[in-house]
């Protein structure tokens, strides 16, 4: 069976996640072998962990800042085989000094990657196809889990830490073949889109962008409260053994990758409300564990519904944020995997002070519901200020179009183009062509917008006049 040209891309996009998630988690499950090696105490091990954390952090906004203008193909061809090098590095480091500075260095092409990656997969397909292609781009990440995690750890348990991020590496110079092959230079790019810094930090200017970032930092924090202290949990509450947590660890995977697939679904049929319902899910999920923890079959099934009730949050948020960002999506896009490490930092610590305070090993299971219920919060004040009502639907399309472009001409590129990212445009059938954006959710007025032949005339007239150079001033 052959596999169409889109499809082999994506999937190279999508072996370069397997390998950022085979390499920032293996290192979870080989912590004891690195700090028997590295003569180090296991906290003192975490550090490396903590260290990759912060390179994510810092590195997405920074890289994508710095790479503007590049091809996105060539951005990603040069963050795969910087990935490459990062892996190929740990191996070869001998202090724990060193290493640290490494993992650092790794995980700064993490964010960017993910981000070029997301943009790169919407762009190769057709508008309605694009949750479903970043979804299939991001599911490497997933699949990692219940594949590329357990594979590694257990070769690096018998044939050395290294090993394991020496086949990360090999993963991601693979990843970066596919990527020069099988991605069309032109196919990742809009063109539509033109590159610039200026458009790129105009996007944060819209609350809107920082409290979706709010959302993944926080609410996606809960996940990560619950899950850094798993073992603990699983062994000393439930009852198995230490043997038995690679298998457990799988269904984490599974669960991941479900809610992967069903959180892209959901996202075309309603953005916002597949937010709600994720983070709703996970405060029930988390309370659910902190009593089934104490019984094995109960706490199994409960393992696999909380990845996928968080990870069910992540499409819609990236579209979200897409969306939000108009013409200059880059930064944006790279900005939420940064606020997903934030998130793994700041569930991590505050699970382990509800542990430290002696509340016991459950205990970050309540944090985990706190965190998702101040996400769902954000989420709803979010949904609240989307919440307009136009007075006419021409200015429907002149204030959204003005508000994403901050008023300048360089905003707006393509008349039809912003029909289409915000729901608003008429299909070959004369129906709406979409209604998964920020605009078409906001209010069941919109609903209810169809263009007449003259106004689609107004608003071709409207586009002219502002890319010709006179912005919204050219209007009067």
């Amino acid at each position: 069976m052959s596999i169409d040209p889109t499809r082999r891309a994506l999937l190279a996009l999508a072996l370069g996640a397997f390998g950022i998630a085979t390499g920032e988690f293996v290192t979870l499950g080989l912590l004891p072998n690195m700090a028997s090696s590295l003569q180090i105490t296991i906290p003192q091990g975490g550090h490396l962990v903590s260290a990759y954390a912060l390179g994510v952090v810092v590195g997405g906004p920074l890289l994508t800042i710095a790479a503007v203008g590049l091809p996105r193909k060539v951005l990603l061809l040069i963050l795969a085989l910087a990935l490459a090098a990062g892996n190929f590095a740990s191996v070869i480091t001998p202090s724990y000094e060193g290493l640290l500075l490494v993992r650092f260095l790794a995980g700064l092409p993490h964010g960017a990657y993910f981000g070029a990656a997301a943009i790169a997969a919407g762009n190769l397909v057709e508008a309605h196809r694009r949750n479903a292609a970043m979804a299939l781009a991001f599911s490497g990440f997933t699949v990692a889990n219940v594949v590329g995690v357990p594979l590694t750890t257990l070769i690096g348990q018998q044939a050395g830490w290294r090993s394991a991020f020496v086949l990360v590496g090999v993963i991601e110079v693979l990843a970066a073949a596919g990527i020069w092959v099988l991605i069309p230079i032109r196919g990742a790019e809009n063109p539509n889109v033109r590159p610039g810094l200026r458009n790129e930090l105009r996007a944060f200017r819209n609350v809107q962008v920082w409290l979706a970032l709010g959302i993944a930092a926080i609410g996606g924090g809960a996940m990560f409260a619950t899950f850094s202290y798993i073992t603990p949990m699983m062994t000393h509450l439930s009852g198995y053994a230490e043997s038995t947590m690679t298998p457990l660890l799988v269904l984490f995977g599974i669960g991941m990758t479900a809610g992967n697939l069903a959180g892209a679904r959901l996202t075309d049929l309603a953005l916002m409300r597949t937010i709600y319902f994720s983070l709703a899910s996970q405060i029930v999920v988390a309370v659910v564990f902190f009593f089934t923890v104490h019984n094995k079959v109960a706490a199994a099934i409960t393992m696999v519904l909380f990845p996928f009730t968080t990870i069910a949050m992540v499409p819609p948020l990236q579209a979200r944020l897409i969306q939000l960002a108009g013409a200059a999506p880059n930064l944006a896009s790279a900005a939420i995997h940064s606020a997903f490490n934030i998130a793994n930092s700041l569930g991590a610590w505050l699970g382990g002070l509800a542990i430290a305070a002696n509340l016991g090993y459950s205990s970050p299971n309540l944090v985990a519901a706190g965190l998702a219920e101040a996400g769902l919060i954000l989420a709803l004040i979010s949904g609240r200020l989307g919440r307009v009502k136009p007075k006419h639907r021409l200015d429907v399309v002149t204030q959204s179009v003005g508000a994403s472009s901050g008023g300048s001409p360089e905003g707006v590129y393509s008349l039809y183009d912003r029909f289409e990212r915000y729901g608003i445009s008429q299909g070959s059938d004369g129906s709406d062509a979409s209604d998964n954006s920020e605009v078409a959710q906001a209010s069941p007025e919109y609903d209810k917008l169809r263009f007449t032949d003259s106004e689609l005339a107004t608003l071709e007239w409207i586009s002219a006049r502002i890319t010709r150079g006179r912005g919204w001033r050219g209007l009067f």
